[in-house]
């Protein structure tokens, strides 16, 4: 498995520029964001949209930069109440997909949304509990008339464009968890799947090696994003997880440089397991550790991974196949006629 990064943190340099620093730390692939919260920094969305000259620059500077392109990002909103934002979310989301398509890349990573209320208005409503029953109701309405419906149009837009979606399984998103990635994919069909990021499950409870094999076993693993998570126990274990503050002082986690949160018992475990499940893609390192500067945690991210990834496929094992002596009688083990050295059975020598 090649490791790539989210290109989102070096937006204070051009392309090119980002490119080389990728590059020198080592990394093999990149993740462009295209809009919404994973901002257009290196990308130029309107203009490869709009100009195929805009397309074939990107391709040259990836190649003089020697990286694979692993995903697009466009983590938006687009069942937003607000019409105009949902409207501006679908629109780059769409367009993440045309770009996707003639840049040969598998899957773009995204958002589920999260819609409001029957009654419209500016703001998502977030259901986290279906008790008492309005909000079970609200939740019902959400995803029959809003999200089912905008998902399942999506879903088939991307199928005629050969693009995957790869839901970012988020908090305050109607898909924040295994079973409601499931849930949308069983319904909206096989294209749509999971940017499968292990931070969001840590501060949610969840095992994200359950949850890996849950997902690579309907098929619908599709992207990696590596990002560490460490946790303020106090905080925790007086508000837990939902406590009002998402970050900064007063939350109970917060996001990491990776191996800070966790150590290679895990990540090593994570890994193998992907391997394991014939995952084939990028690991793209999404840095968000606001203490930590950022060229040094990128330098450091792939330091860590690289003492956890094998470098080459898993060799053929001869060595195993004469490594244990011919099995004695089966129908008297231990006797002396099985063994054939004339020693007594019973010796602890043996």
């Amino acid at each position: 498995m090649k490791i790539g990064v989210l290109t989102a943190p070096l937006g204070d340099r051009d392309r090119k520029a980002a490119f080389a620093v990728v590059r020198e730390l080592g990394y093999e692939a990149v993740e462009l964001g295209s809009g919404e919260f994973t901002t257009d920094l290196h990308l130029g969305l309107e203009r490869v949209v709009a100009e195929p000259a805009a397309v074939a620059e990107l391709k040259a500077d990836l190649d003089a930069a020697g990286l694979e392109l692993s995903a697009l990002s466009c983590h938006g909103n687009p069942l937003h109440p607000n019409p105009d934002y949902a409207a501006r979310a679908d629109r780059v989301t769409r367009d993440t997909i045309r770009v996707a398509a003639e840049l040969g890349v598998g899957a773009i990573n995204l958002f589920s949304g999260c819609p409001g209320t029957p009654e419209g208005g500016d703001y998502p409503s977030w259901v986290v509990h279906p008790w008492p029953q309005y909000f079970g109701d609200l939740l019902d309405w959400q995803w029959s008339e809003q999200v089912i419906p905008y998902w399942t149009d999506l879903a088939a837009f991307a199928d005629e464009h050969g693009v995957g979606l790869a839901i970012e399984m988020h908090p305050s998103n109607v898909v924040h968890n295994t079973g409601t990635l499931l849930h949308l994919r069983d319904v909206c069909g096989e294209r749509v799947g999971a940017n499968f990021d292990p931070s969001h499950l840590w501060w949610q409870g969840m095992d994200p090696l359950v949850s890996l094999r849950a997902i690579a076993a309907a098929g619908a693993l599709f992207n990696v994003h590596i990002k560490d998570l460490t946790y303020d126990r106090a905080a925790l274990e007086r508000d837990g997880v939902l406590a009002v503050p998402a970050g900064g002082p007063g939350c109970p986690w917060r996001f990491t440089t990776v191996g800070r949160g966790h150590g290679p018992e895990f990540w090593c475990a994570f890994l193998d397991l992907l391997e394991e499940l014939g995952y084939e893609g990028v690991l793209s390192v999404e840095h968000e550790d606001e203490l930590a500067p950022t060229e040094e945690a990128l330098a450091r991210s792939i330091e860590f991974l690289r003492t956890c990834v094998w470098r080459e496929q898993a060799s053929a094992t001869p060595w195993l196949q004469d490594h244990d002596p011919p099995y004695p009688s089966p129908t008297d083990p231990w006797s002396e006629r099985s063994r054939g050295d004339g020693a007594d059975p019973s010796s602890p020598s043996r």
